[in-house]
């Protein structure tokens, strides 16, 4: 897997341990689903600010949000060569705030934005009450597996 992390904001550091989780998280949901770990994913965190401008231009809402996904259709063409699964943008700021209001770790709020990106990415989504709960019984799943726990405060 080709794992790009992009720490584009000054408001919140991102500690090793955070995106060891990231990877750790990426990898487990591509094992859920049967795929390999043969892609190429970029994980940005940014403040409020840029989310909220990407979320205006992309989803047409001019506020902050958590975590936004960007899908891409790519195709492995060649041997050799690492399709990309997509962009996935955290708000730091936001998931920092999340993390205080929920009473766990930054680290698992973090995760658990990667894991429901991750799924979007697969092509999941939460549109209908039906959708919506296949998506959080496998971002649980993921969770479980790697043991990250609601009540984790480190």
């Amino acid at each position: 897997m080709e794992l790009l992390i992009d720490d584009r904001q000054n408001k919140v550091i991102i500690e090793e341990d955070v995106k060891d989780a990231v990877r750790d998280v990426i990898l487990e949901c591509l094992k859920l689903e049967g795929l390999s770990s043969n892609y190429e994913i970029s994980v940005s965190f940014v403040d409020n600010e840029e989310i909220r401008k990407l979320n205006r231009e992309y989803r047409g809402k001019d506020s902050p949000t958590d975590v936004l996904s960007f899908p891409m259709e790519d195709e492995e063409i060649d041997e050799g060569y690492i399709p990309v699964l997509g962009d996935i943008v955290i708000s730091a700021e936001k998931a920092l705030q999340q993390s205080i209001e929920f009473g766990h770790s930054f680290k698992r709020e973090v995760a658990y934005l990667t894991a429901h990106s991750m799924f979007h990415l697969m092509g999941y989504d939460h549109e209908t009450e039906e959708d919506k709960l296949v998506m959080r019984q496998k971002e649980k799943e993921v969770m479980k597996r790697l043991r990250i726990f609601k009540t984790e405060n480190n």
